[in-house]
């Protein structure tokens, strides 16, 4: 009984540390959000038509990924780091 109390203990702090840990990347993806993305789409990523500029709530990194390299648009943010994207995706999924 004490190791199947034990189990879900640990299955308890795994999940915890998990979802500590997505709200920190998503927290610093806010961050990287308001100061690279925000100014063409949008506060809320919601897109700019006058900008021409897409929603981009709910894309994920490997959409983010080949939305910086392929569009000439994204000059000023090809330098993100693959985690920097990653939290920046996990920002926009808080956003759908």
């Amino acid at each position: 009984m004490k190791k199947v109390l034990s189990a879900i203990a640990i299955v308890a702090m795994l999940s915890l540390a998990a979802s500590v840990s997505q709200a920190q990347d998503a927290a610093n993806g806010e961050k990287i959000f308001k100061a690279k993305c925000a100014a063409c789409h949008g506060a809320n990523a919601e897109g700019k038509p006058a900008l021409k500029s897409p929603s981009i709530k709910g894309k994920n990194a490997d959409e983010i990924t080949k939305a910086l390299s392929t569009s000439p648009k994204h000059a000023g943010v090809k330098n993100l780091t693959p985690d920097e994207v990653k939290d920046l995706a996990a920002y926009l999924a808080t956003l759908k």
